[in-house]
């Protein structure tokens, strides 16, 4: 169900990277396999509300199977652009709690899923980054092998590095903001006694032009208090592609970019990761991106945790659930009852999922 709701707001599925996975495999003997998701959101006082329609659909008609996804919105076709926006959820997984223990894709996978919800110009440049780098890396391949020349990345670069720049300047301003935010959650939650910072270390660290010149970023991580434009990194990043191209050729892989960008959480100067505080910190982090989220939409977004608080000593668990009692609607999955106190049910509509379907409260 959660997935469900993940998947309209974000086109995209937290536990599988291939949309033909989510077709059930019992529909293979359909003549068109497919699946559906449907939901009515919002309603005014008045009762309107969008509805938001997505469609996965294998089409076996041809001998060989054609995979095609069909949005709508309020019954008419859009693309998935269009649609991103309408619903907006903050996902909170067991496997979230690793997440500065875990690579750096995961924390990669985390700026872009909440980015991309609030910021369009974030959303094309991603999607326009993640189709252009497998072409570049494609053709610095041919290159090596002596089929192509090296004068033909330079469109390439051009593409990557202007689409590039925007994801490094959008992950900028949204870790220098949600810094502030995680701070107060991190300082709440540990009682005062430790200090969370955020360290962002991009694969290209470019310069800011400052009145004396220009400031080189030696210290760790990126300056979040100078942001950075597009326009500022885009030549950059083109100059690094360039420094560095001998190389990407030899090894037939882009070396420079946002695809290898890192995030870091430090407490008290230290890094997470390599101290066991991660818990901690992913929880700050966390509610830290519910507020942002809340700040640039001007409403809450909805709050997605699955099975999360069973994963939780005691003290995190009543920490979670006290912050649970604000303004964000929110859908929270467990197998045990027993582990929420009776003032959290008594103000909580307990839905139970049987066989595969939903039963209400009064059911």
């Amino acid at each position: 169900m959660l997935e469900g709701i993940y998947y309209l707001s974000t086109s995209t599925s937290p536990y599988t990277t291939s949309d033909r996975q989510l077709i059930h495999w019992r529909t293979e003997g359909d003549p068109i396999p497919f699946a559906r998701l449907s939901a009515e959101l919002g309603g005014d006082r008045e009762g309107a509300y969008d509805k938001l329609d997505i469609t996965l659909m294998l089409d076996m008609s041809s001998g060989s199977p054609r995979f095609k996804k069909s949005v709508k919105h309020n019954s008419v076709e859009k693309r998935v652009m269009d649609v991103i926006g309408l619903l907006n959820v903050v996902l909170f997984l067991p496997q979230d709690l690793s997440l500065v223990e875990g690579s750096p894709a995961d924390r990669r996978r985390f700026m872009n899923a909440t980015l991309q919800q609030v910021d369009l110009d974030y959303f094309l440049a991603l999607h326009e980054y993640e189709k252009i780098l497998p072409q570049r890396n494609a053709l610095l391949k041919r290159i090596n092998e002596k089929r192509a020349h090296a004068l033909e990345l330079e469109y390439w670069d051009e593409q990557l590095a202007s689409n590039g720049a925007v994801i490094i300047a959008g992950r900028q301003r949204f870790l220098r903001e949600l810094e502030v935010k995680a701070r107060d959650n991190h300082h709440a939650l540990t009682g005062g006694l430790e200090s969370l910072s955020l360290k962002y270390l991009p694969s290209i660290m470019p310069r800011a032009d400052g009145d004396s010149g220009q400031l080189s970023f030696d210290v760790l991580g990126l300056d979040l208090n100078r942001q950075l434009t597009a326009d500022d990194i885009a030549p950059q990043f083109q100059e690094q592609l360039l420094a560095r191209r001998n190389e990407a050729i030899r090894r037939g892989v882009t070396l420079a970019g946002p695809h290898r960008d890192e995030l870091r959480l430090f407490i008290n100067d230290r890094d997470s990761g390599l101290y066991g505080q991660a818990r901690t910190a992913v929880m700050a982090l966390k509610f830290a991106e519910l507020e942002w989220m809340r700040d640039q939409l001007g409403a809450y977004p909805l709050f997605l945790l699955d099975e999360v608080v069973a994963e939780l000593d005691g003290k995190r668990r009543q920490f979670l659930l006290d912050r649970l009692d604000g303004d964000a609607q929110t859908l929270l999955t467990t197998t045990d009852l027993d582990i929420f106190d009776a003032a959290f049910l008594q103000r909580s509509r307990v839905y139970r999922v049987v066989d595969g379907q939903v039963h209400l409260p009064d059911d």
